[in-house]
């Protein structure tokens, strides 16, 4: 049995001194003093913060089929060293797409000896793949993924109002989430010709489009009771009929992304495509009215929507939006990004562990057992100086790209120790366990 001893606990109803109590892998008691006379190993981290690890339901991982993007390996190495004892990975960058049974066996087989941290999968809803769902739903995915628009990936083509009817019910038979990349393309041409100009890829895709989209997925969540989750809101007009669909109790969630809260349109420069993601950053009065929704509660949570690619794809060199790959790197930063913009905001370390920890751990149904620091949960905990900042640099980055618009950032949270299980895998920057991991089934 081993005991964390801090002056800096950070339980459900506060922030306590005492000691967390852990024995095969799962939190048994919380005490305000231990015993002279205890068994225990016992690990005194002072006055850093004790407080459970990370849960990011929304990472591409990209393996098998596209591991010069990412990986298992890498990405997991991230995580620990970020605090995220949980993630969830993306059905739609790996090849072959997991929207098969036959996909999703080949990437458990490819998960071996490469899960450093606690991996979970969603599956993926494409059109015609309505009878792979119940096959899925039993091989144990937490959910489902589709989008409305062009994913960026030919074999996982975005679905259509009739799609989504077959695939509803199916779902909702299970009380599963549906997660929606919520963006309704039009015709309307909105860019200029300048492709390296942020602005005009801004304007190319409208809040209208997300707000569109959301409209039809709060209608379709009323019609089959099916859960529905929105993911990377970055629409403030949304905000109002999201609370609207709340309130009339049907089962719909929202998050939105690290990089809406900490960056504004109005800051980010011509040709820095490291930038570019889809909905796209937009500017500081329309991510001000996320922060206001986010502390009501309207946004459940904040995930990463880690999406890397190579520096090829990001075109860091010709600076073309509009070619670009659409999408932020940024697993290992997901703690300190949040806790250095709610530190600006004066938001407390327990908001940034609601919106990181507690409620991500509801969309995964895993909220009896993750996400706090309470007896009987799972003892993924990590350890955290939240007083002192660090700089991002390439060397201190995990993820196998080193491309993110966090670099030379000067953040907040520097993650100290990693429990997974009770077992310490990362410490003071080094890699102390590696495949403690496990995969996660609903």
């Amino acid at each position: 049995m081993i005991a964390i001893k801090t002056n800096r606990i950070v339980l459900p109803e506060g922030i306590k001194k005492g000691a967390v109590i852990i024995d095969s892998g799962v939190i048994v008691d919380i005490v305000d003093e231990l015993s002279d006379n205890n068994n225990y190993y016992v690990v005194d981290v002072g006055n850093h913060l004790l407080m459970p690890g990370v849960i990011d339901p929304h990472v591409h991982i990209n393996e098998p089929g596209r591991t010069d993007w990412e990986g298992f390996n890498t990405a997991t190495r991230a995580a620990i060293a970020g605090g995220l004892t949980t993630l969830v990975d993306m059905p739609l960058n790996s090849s072959p797409v997991t929207t098969t049974v036959a996909a999703f066996d080949e990437k458990i087989v490819v998960t071996t000896n490469k899960l450093h941290t606690n991996v979970g999968f969603w599956g993926g809803v494409i059109p015609g793949n309505e009878n792979e769902i119940e096959g899925l739903i039993k091989r144990g995915v937490l959910g489902f993924k589709t989008f409305l628009t062009h994913s960026g990936i030919d074999e996982f083509p975005n679905a259509t109002e009739e799609d989504l009817c077959k695939a509803m019910p199916i779902i909702a038979r299970y009380n599963l989430p549906l997660l929606v990349h919520c963006e309704l393309t039009d015709n309307e041409q909105r860019a200029t010709g300048d492709v390296h100009s942020y602005q005009n890829y801004l304007s190319s895709r409208p809040k209208k489009w997300e707000d569109d989209a959301i409209a039809m997925m709060i209608r379709l969540c009323e019609k089959f009771n099916c859960r529905v989750h929105i993911v990377h809101l970055s629409s403030a007009d949304s905000i109002a009929q999201i609370v609207a669909a709340k309130q009339k109790g049907l089962p719909i969630s929202v998050e939105t992304g690290q990089h809406y809260l900490y960056f504004a349109a109005e800051e980010i420069p011509d040709r820095q495509t490291q930038y570019k993601c889809a909905p796209p950053i937009r500017e500081k009065e329309n991510n001000d009215q996320l922060w206001a929704a986010l502390k009501n509660g309207v946004i459940d949570f904040v995930a990463t929507d880690h999406s890397p690619a190579t520096p090829d794809l990001k075109e860091l060199q010709s600076g073309n939006f509009m070619k670009a790959w659409g999408g932020i790197a940024s697993l290992q930063f997901a703690l300190p990004v949040l806790l250095t913009a709610a530190k600006k905001r004066n938001y407390a370390i327990t908001d940034v562990v609601k919106w990181l920890c507690e409620n991500p751990a509801k969309l995964i149904d895993k909220q009896n057992t993750k996400g706090k620091i309470t007896k009987g949960f799972d003892a993924d905990l990590i350890v955290v100086d939240d007083e002192n900042t660090f700089i991002v640099t390439e060397k201190i980055i995990q993820h196998k790209h080193k491309v993110t618009p966090y670099l030379n950032e000067e953040l907040y949270g520097i993650v100290k120790r990693t429990f997974l299980g009770g077992i310490e895998v990362y410490k003071d920057g080094n890699f102390t366990a590696l495949n403690e991991g496990k995969i996660i089934v609903h």
